[in-house]
């Protein structure tokens, strides 16, 4: 009897030992499916300097740079996300922006030296030609990126961007006589706004407001002066010219742009007069801007005059962020060009 019980515990050991070992069975994972778009994201050693990137969509690669310079790659979202569709889309934040790595010396913030880490991302994340976007200061930095590294490119599109800062300032001065519409508030607006920039913007007030713009200039500057030239069809009940006033990274910024205020460019900026380059570029190129874009369409209609077979589309009611006046037609407009149409 004894034998016979402790034979019946034996089993039972056994069994539950046996139960307690054998390993679950996993559980069954849903394909990856058309409709379902993971977001990737990670960093690039683009030759000492961290690159942020992040990547989404099916398709054939399709590299982003955003403007400022020294904001980031957000303002883009969601908007430029539809073609995530048929595309693999590249987002990066440009050296000093963003999520990637701020320098300590600022003279390493060039248009040069961009368009290398551009190159150092697509070589690392193994993209093989790609078709390149650039939105602002971003168009001008693949301007400069198709001068240097045309062979590995398979389209251009420039979104209301200019060639040359000479232009450009031409431009930036008309819109600064041009600010607000009112006579009386004109006058008044603009004497205040050349006050503040003879008095110099920058290393004035409390420790933190030292190195950016006094409020009231960046009001009177993004406000009455850029608002304008920014939205049309659909201006951004959010936008707020002060908070815009803290998120640039000002080091890279006055490096770039300069210190003398919105008006003028007068950092290493000055460097881009491509006026002469832009015949060198026989990629398949889009040249887009809105009709009210800050980036006057005077400008985009002489790049597309210079790139030989290029595309222009004007995007009626629409500012500088047109790709936010007109979604659906800005979206149809640079996929129809990728496609071929």
């Amino acid at each position: 009897m004894k034998r016979a019980t402790l034979s019946l515990v034996f089993i039972l050991l056994s069994i539950t030992t046996f139960a307690q070992t054998k390993k679950p069975k996993a559980a069954a994972v849903a394909p990856a499916t058309a409709n379902v778009y993971p977001i990737q994201e990670g960093y690039v050693d683009a030759n000492g300097v961290l690159i942020y990137y992040e990547t989404i969509g099916h398709g054939a690669p399709l590299m982003i740079v955003h403007g400022g310079p020294g904001v980031a790659h957000d303002y883009l979202m969601p908007y430029l996300l539809p073609l995530a569709r048929r595309n693999k889309l590249i987002f990066i934040d440009e050296r000093g922006s963003g999520r990637s790595e701020k320098l300590e010396d600022a003279a390493q913030y060039t248009v040069e030296n961009m368009v290398e880490d551009v190159e150092s991302v697509r070589q690392a994340l193994h993209l093989g030609k790609i078709s390149l976007m650039g939105h602002s200061y971003g168009g001008v930095l693949a301007q400069a990126y198709a001068f240097k590294y045309q062979q590995n490119l398979t389209h251009l599109v420039l979104g209301g961007t200019f060639y040359s800062t000479r232009e450009m300032n031409k431009v930036l001065a008309d819109e600064k006589r041009s600010m607000p519409p009112e006579a009386l508030a004109k006058l008044e607006a603009l004497a205040k706004l050349e006050a503040l920039e003879k008095a110099g913007l920058f290393n004035k007030g409390k420790d933190w407001e030292k190195g950016r713009y006094p409020d009231d200039y960046a009001k009177l500057a993004w406000g009455d002066g850029y608002f304008p030239f920014l939205y049309q069809r659909r201006p951004d009940p959010n936008y707020d010219p002060v908070a815009g006033n803290t998120s640039s990274s000002w080091d890279l910024y006055r490096e770039m742009w300069g210190s003398d205020g919105e008006f003028v460019i007068d950092g290493n900026l000055k460097s881009v007069e491509y006026l002469d380059k832009l015949s060198t570029i026989h990629v398949p190129t889009l040249v887009i801007c809105g009709d009210h874009d800050e980036s006057n369409p005077s400008l985009s209609r002489t790049m597309h005059e210079k790139i030989a077979g290029s595309k222009l589309a004007i995007m009626p009611q629409s500012g500088h962020m047109a790709f936010v006046d007109q979604p659906n037609l800005y979206i149809k407009t640079v996929s129809d060009f990728l496609k071929g149409k």
